[in-house]
């Protein structure tokens, strides 16, 4: 068991936190043992075959077989959400002795596998060596398996935070930490971790608790040295919906709810086009266009600029987004060669 104890400051310096190579070095352990997370299985499918063998195997060699991670792989967010690149710069940074510490920390049983051998080597060199190669590994499985959906990760773990939060303002650091896992107790100011490879008490003594949600932990994950900074990651809400296909988009459910006018209206305007053009297309009178293009830009669904003597409509983004069309670039409208 791993406690934190913590005072009426550390409960009002606890805060949340993103990390991108958190989220990188805990779904090292879904690329070793698919078995504990079937919710990442589709996840798993798509980009195993896109990572190099060898550089997968060592990455998968960090994760302990307590299913423990090197401390220094996750350094404690110092702000709410960091760049990929500039923790991954944190571990580049790592000091030879650290990098043995941590990772003989999750091998305490046994002899290392033989990609990290070179951490036994008395001399620095291997160690950083090791070290570096180890980073170029992590930033190519960020690039190929984490990036490219981090936009949707990022949407779940914030709607997570939103969930905490008001937790914490309805029942304080109690209800907190509640349904956070069933691994975790508050009593008495003391978060009690359960079932960990650590045996040992953390005083937070003014550091505040960092509470880092993910969608990659199948558990409450605090560092492995209990001298480590004070951070706790845990398994966000929702992860069940995070690889679920998107659904195919009902083409009657615009007009349900514009009416079918402006559903129309807001169907045409993929390009920039003036008043009386969207009349002439749609063989309606210009006013009743007019009508119309004052709803859908007052919610925000289409943009308007000035070209001459007109005034060119077309889709915003958020118009986009409720056709169910492509995104394109915020740009400037320009007219359309014909529309003077």
């Amino acid at each position: 068991m791993i406690s934190f104890v913590l005072e009426v400051e550390d409960l009002a310096d606890t805060r949340f936190a993103i990390s991108p190579i958190h989220e990188t070095v805990l779904s090292l352990r879904v690329l070793r043992e698919p078995g504990l997370h079937a919710l990442h299985l589709p996840w798993r499918r798509a980009v195993l075959g896109q990572l190099d063998t060898a550089a997968t195997e060592l990455l998968r060699c960090l994760v302990g077989p307590d299913r423990g991670l090197p401390d220094f792989l996750t350094p404690r967010p110092t702000v709410f959400a960091a760049t990929f690149e500039d923790e991954l710069a944190v571990v580049r940074r790592t000091a030879p002795d650290v990098v043995r510490r941590d990772v003989l920390a999750v091998y305490p049983r046994g002899p290392l596998p033989d990609n990290l051998r070179p951490l036994t080597a008395a001399d620095d060199t291997p160690v950083l060596a090791l070290r570096n190669t180890i980073c170029d590994h992590l930033q190519r499985l960020w690039d190929t398996a984490i990036e490219p959906s981090w936009q949707q990760m990022r949407l779940v773990l914030e709607a997570d935070m939103t969930y905490r939060a008001r937790q914490l303002a309805v029942g304080g650091a109690r209800l907190l930490f509640a349904d956070m896992h069933q691994n975790l107790r508050w009593r008495d100011g003391v978060l009690h971790i359960d079932k960990m490879i650590g045996r040992h008490r953390v005083v937070v003594s003014g550091r505040g608790l960092l509470l880092v949600p993910s969608v990659f932990a199948h558990k409450p994950a605090p560092p492995v040295s209990p001298d480590e900074p004070p951070v706790l990651s845990y398994p966000c809400r929702g992860v069940a919906t995070l690889w679920a296909p998107t659904p195919t988009p009902d083409p009657t459910a615009l007009t349900s709810l514009l009416g079918a006018p402006r559903a129309r209206l807001l169907g045409l305007l993929d390009e920039p086009l003036p008043t009386v053009e969207i009349a002439r297309r749609l063989t309606v009178t210009p006013s009743a266009v007019s009508q119309h293009l004052r709803v859908l830009h007052a919610t925000g669904l289409v943009t308007r600029a000035r070209h001459g003597r007109h005034v060119l409509y077309r889709r915003s983004h958020l118009g986009d987004q409720l056709a169910a069309v492509p995104s394109r670039a915020d740009t400037p409208v320009t007219s359309r060669q014909g529309y003077h």
